[in-house]
């Protein structure tokens, strides 16, 4: 694996994880000028990050999420992970380092982005929403039910898109993350990717944020293996479909 595509794969999850969380900022954090905005400005928002993350880590093959690599490792019928990388485990390790440091890097730019904003809000459960998911209804399971449904969504539609001809590029995964956080957002606010929720968290847990409060590491692993499992379930179901 190339230090290009290490890189672009860091880049383009970076830019996902500031516009991403910084869309989340501008509709939760006090005086900004989004306050309000609601879920469906989120999901749009996400979406977009989406799409320019995935534009920007094109050589990579812009998995930008452990469990995007974890299903394509698993599709046998997928020969590599991006054009000219090989499905190796030094390979899916090196993806994995460099999303969660591209997440880790994403979140931080956010941050600063806010800062004013993360100064002045009092309620220390919107800042940490900026950085990381929590559930609506906490009950873990079904909690990792949930993110394990939509990350299938995610990594199944993923590899069908390579199995049917489309001129969507970028704009087809933007679109499909939008359907997913409108359609099965609601229970757990859809981390669907482990480290774009564990990556901003430990940053959470870092940054000198003023009465920012915990980084509810109880329920830290629950994004983490949900999508995981979901993933793993999403690449193997391509192969036996596509």
């Amino acid at each position: 694996m190339t230090l290009n595509i290490f890189t672009a794969e860091l880049l383009g999850t970076m830019l996902l994880l500031l516009m991403g969380g910084g869309v989340v900022a501008n509709v939760l954090l006090a005086r900004s000028k989004g306050l309000g905005g609601g879920t469906l400005m989120i999901n749009f928002g996400w979406g977009l990050a989406v799409f320019s993350g995935v534009w920007v880590a094109a050589a990579s093959g812009a998995h930008l999420n452990p469990a995007v690599t974890v299903g394509i490792w698993v599709n046998g019928d997928i020969s590599e992970f991006a054009p000219g990388v090989a499905k190796t485990l030094l390979a899916a390790l090196a993806y994995f380092g460099a999303q969660m440091i591209g997440a880790m890097a994403g979140s931080t730019l956010c941050y600063l982005a806010y800062k004013q904003h993360f100064d002045t809000e009092k309620d220390p459960a919107l800042k940490l929403a900026v950085f990381s998911t929590s559930p609506a209804i906490r009950s873990y399971g079904w909690n990792m039910l949930t993110e394990a449904i939509g990350t299938f969504v995610l990594v199944f539609v993923i590899a069908g898109f390579g199995q049917t001809p489309h001129g969507l590029g970028p704009l087809a995964v933007a679109l499909l993350v939008t359907g997913i956080g409108a359609s099965l957002g609601g229970p757990t606010g859809y981390a669907i990717n482990p480290a774009r929720d564990l990556g901003p968290r430990i940053v959470h847990a870092l940054l000198p944020l003023k009465n920012k409060g915990g980084s509810d590491w109880s329920y830290a692993w629950v994004p983490v293996i949900g999508p995981l499992l979901g993933g793993l379930a999403g690449g193997l179901g391509a192969m036996a479909l596509f």
